[in-house]
């Protein structure tokens, strides 16, 4: 089945990953286990009444077949150490030869147990982004009714993204461009090396703040423009609208950046009027005029 693998160079990756795993099993307590599961399971005298049963409906020696399994001595023996020992012998022999590898190995490498666990590991993905988002939604009315209570305002209108959901989504999106940034600098910074000393020292300093503020207006600008949210929105389940209720166009969603900086700028403070507003707007909500919505 390893022949058939349809990935090419893969092929050796994950035939030499089972082999590994295969001589892991091996070197612990499997053959012990197997061949004591064959004694407690009564395998070897199973298998003899098998051949017995077989071989008396082929020579009618049905009365000798029930002899030898009802004989004491064999009861006694298959009891013994000594059947013990034989079953380990046999298992030892199984598990150590190439069939048997070779099948392991090909079990491994299948595409149903390949789906299996790519299934799995979607659905526990889905499942944590579930329980993230009802958590953080939870939050943000706990959050907003504190502060409600505090200053004896109205609860704010259904639907419209809490600060804790939308804090979450703020994170998640910082650490993506702030990765996008790290790999263009380093892109940069190969092709500004073959310049070596020609460029002032005070150069370096000036690309690498105009660079992360060109990547990150060029991240939430794309995002929001295209679809209104951007990768860490879509994960907390909250989209930014104009009031049209379509995407924001490119102006607002470049007004809404700087909003965004303005806002962090100030240890965040910029985000606390979502707390009292009627509609949970911060203050780039308030520059562009747009909202944050949950996503049904």
């Amino acid at each position: 089945m390893l022949n058939r693998f349809p990935f090419g160079p893969m092929r050796g990756v994950l035939a030499d990953e089972a082999e590994r795993a295969i001589d892991a099993a091996f070197a612990g307590p499997l053959p012990e286990v197997v061949g004591r599961s064959l004694v407690e399971r009564r395998v070897p005298e199973r298998v003899v009444a098998a051949m017995l049963d077989a071989s008396a409906r082929q020579d009618g020696a049905g009365d000798a077949v029930e002899q030898v399994l009802r004989s004491p001595a064999l009861e006694r023996w298959l009891a013994s150490e000594d059947a013990a020992r034989v079953a380990a012998l046999a298992t030892d022999r199984i598990v150590q030869s190439d069939a048997f590898r070779r099948a392991v190995a090909d079990l491994i490498s299948s595409p149903e147990v390949r789906k299996a666990l790519t299934e799995t590991a979607g659905g526990f993905g889905e499942d944590a982004a579930v329980a993230a988002r009802t958590r953080a939604r939870t939050a943000d009315f706990r959050v907003e009714a504190w502060a409600h209570g505090l200053l004896h305002r109205e609860p704010s209108r259904p639907g419209y993204g809490g600060v804790v959901s939308r804090g979450l989504a703020l994170v998640v999106d910082g650490l993506l461009a702030q990765i996008v940034f790290l790999v263009a600098a380093a892109s940069v910074a190969v092709v500004l090396g073959l310049a070596g000393d020609l460029r002032p020292g005070w150069l370096d300093g000036v690309l690498v703040g105009g660079g992360w503020l060109l990547v990150v207006g060029a991240y939430f600008t794309t995002f929001w423009t295209a679809t209104g949210e951007t990768p860490g929105m879509f994960l907390m389940h909250v989209r930014v609208k104009a009031p049209s209720g379509e995407a924001p166009s490119l102006l607002r969603s470049l007004v809404r950046v700087v909003g965004l900086i303005l806002a962090i700028i100030p240890l965040g403070a910029g985000f606390l009027p979502a707390l009292v507003d009627s509609r949970r707007r911060a203050l780039p909500d308030y520059l562009a005029g747009t909202t944050v919505v949950y996503e049904p």
